[in-house]
Formats: structure tokens, sequence, C-alpha cells
């Protein structure tokens, strides 16, 4: 394969550090203002909704798109709704869990119908749109590619889920947030260098590369 394509890793294409600090940090202020409030979920959750409300409106005015701000808002005002009804903390989890339960599946469903979501983001940030679906080579490079992805929403899930299910809220809480934390912008570092890896073990050595689909 050549310099370019080694060149145009999808850590670079999709990156990832900026979405994976807002999606965590609301739940470090609802983790740590529970610890400090002597387990006070509505103190809790006001810090976090005032977190995540804080950095919306920096995004917004970094010109973030809109829809992303509104988005990452909502599913922190969604988590903090579930815990003020149901009075368990450990359900600050459970929006997390579904919202990677149901990736899963809709990242494995693109690639059973032959529209790998992988190509799709990276072909819309190349400026291709769908010209790659029509080289076998890149269809199989991000199908093969995609599936890990459906791996790292399984792997949250299966890890997050024991910590929302036990019995101890201190290990609920504090256990399972530091779980996500490190399943955040770590575990998709991983997922994107080994998506590379994939796709450039599957891509053929005389392919021109994901910029130039054949």
């Amino acid at each position: 394969m050549s310099d370019t394509v080694r060149q145009d890793t999808l850590v670079s294409l999709l990156g990832g550090r900026r979405g994976a600090f807002d999606a965590t940090a609301p739940l470090v202020v609802f983790i740590l203002t529970w610890l400090l409030s002597n387990h006070s979920i509505a103190w809790a959750a006001a810090a976090s909704l005032t977190t995540a409300a804080a950095i919306a409106v920096v995004r917004l005015r970094q010109r973030t798109k809109p829809r992303a701000v509104i988005l990452g808002l909502l599913s922190v005002s969604v988590a903090c709704l579930i815990v003020l009804y149901t009075g368990r903390a450990q359900d600050i989890l459970l929006p997390r869990i579904v919202s990677n339960a149901a990736s899963a599946l809709v990242w494995a469903g693109f690639i059973v119908f032959r529209r790998p979501l992988l190509g799709l983001i990276v072909g819309g940030l190349l400026g291709q749109k769908t010209r790659w679906r029509r080289d076998p080579a890149l269809m199989r490079a991000y199908s093969a590619a995609s599936w890990v992805w459906v791996a790292m929403y399984l792997l949250r899930v299966a890890i997050l889920t024991p910590f929302w299910n036990s019995d101890s809220d201190d290990l609920a809480v504090v256990g399972g947030g530091v779980a996500q934390v490190l399943l955040s912008w770590p575990l998709l570092v991983l997922c994107l260098l080994v998506s590379g890896w994939v796709m450039r073990v599957v891509l053929p050595h005389d392919h021109p590369g994901i910029r130039h689909p054949l």
C-alpha cells in the first residue's frame, strides 16, 4: 500500500478527543458531586446538567455543528431525568448502555446491507460520497473494519452492564464511571487504530488507497 494510505490513518480522519471529553465530563462531574454531596442525586444531576450546558455554549461559540451540540446536551438531560425519576444513581449509565447496544445493531445492519458506516463516514470526509462502493476491494475493507466498531460498542455494553446491575451504589457509580471514561477516548483511539490496520490488511498491496477508489 502507498505511503499516502499509511498517512491517511482513520485516527487523523475521524478524530474523537473532543467528542469523548464532551461525553464524559458531565458524567465525571455527576460522580464527584454525588460523592461530595453525601450521595445526593439532585445535586449531582444539577451539576451534570450545568456542565453539559456550559460545554454546549463553548462548542456553539467554536462553531461546532449545532446538531451535535444539541444531541450531546439532550443525552445528558435524559440521563439526569432517568436518575431523578428512579432514584438510582447507577441509572446514569443506562442511556450509555442502551445507546451503545443500538449503535452496535446499526453498524452491523449497515454492514449486512453493504453500506458499511465507516465507508460512508470516511467517504464523506474525503468528498467521495459513495463512489467507493463501486470498488469491491474498498467495500470489503470498509466492511471488515466496520466490524471492529461493532465489537467496540458491544464491549462497552458488556463491561458497563454489570456495574449498572450491581447492588453496591458506590461500586456501580464510581466503578461504572471510571469504566466509562476508560471506554471513551482510550478505547476509541484503539478502535481507530485497529480499523486502520484491518483496512491495510484487507486492501490488496497494489490498491491506490482510500483516496483513490477504483
